[in-house]
């Protein structure tokens, strides 16, 4: 009979180490969320001076909560970001509400892109992107410093060259 805490979202609980993603990340995602909160009640404050009405208002004040709640649920959800790298794949589990554990082999990727926006260039961060013949079994890891973006897309490029090559 199964232990009670294995999980098929853990399925290697004492096995595998887990790497989190920068908390720098967390400052992006809150900086983004802040420029669009800036610029949604600048739209309700401009309706309502234009035709003074109380829905404006509302509507501005319903913005700030959502995104008081949209704030804490980002932060909650970098926190659950991880990744672990084992001998044949890579293992990318995120979601606080809906869990995902993606598992990745190397043999099946076709190619791993590294991505940086304007926003994550200036919190120093990077977005590593694995893609493979599914669509739906890509897998991204945002939030990594360039450096180990850099260093995890080159062992991902040699481990997919190197185990594709027995095929």
């Amino acid at each position: 009979m199964d232990s009670p805490s294995l999980s098929a979202l853990d399925p290697w609980p004492q096995t595998v180490q887990w790497r989190p993603v920068s908390s720098r990340l967390i400052a992006s995602e809150l900086t983004q969320r802040a420029i669009w909160l800036v610029i949604l009640l600048g739209v309700a404050l401009t309706t309502w001076l234009i035709w003074e009405s109380w829905w404006s208002l509302a509507a501005g004040a319903a913005v700030l909560v959502l995104n008081i709640i949209g704030a804490v649920v980002d932060v909650r959800a970098v926190r659950a970001y991880g990744y672990a790298e084992r001998e044949r794949d890579l293992l990318v589990r995120h979601g606080r509400m809906i869990r995902r554990l993606s598992i990745v082999p190397y043999a099946r990727m076709q190619f791993v892109d590294v991505t940086a926006g304007p926003l994550e260039r200036a919190f120093g961060i990077a977005t590593v992107r694995l893609h493979t013949a599914a669509a739906a079994s890509d897998a991204t890891i945002p939030g990594l410093e360039p450096a180990e973006a850099t260093r995890l897309r080159d062992r991902l490029a040699a481990l997919g060259d190197d185990i594709g090559e027995g095929l």
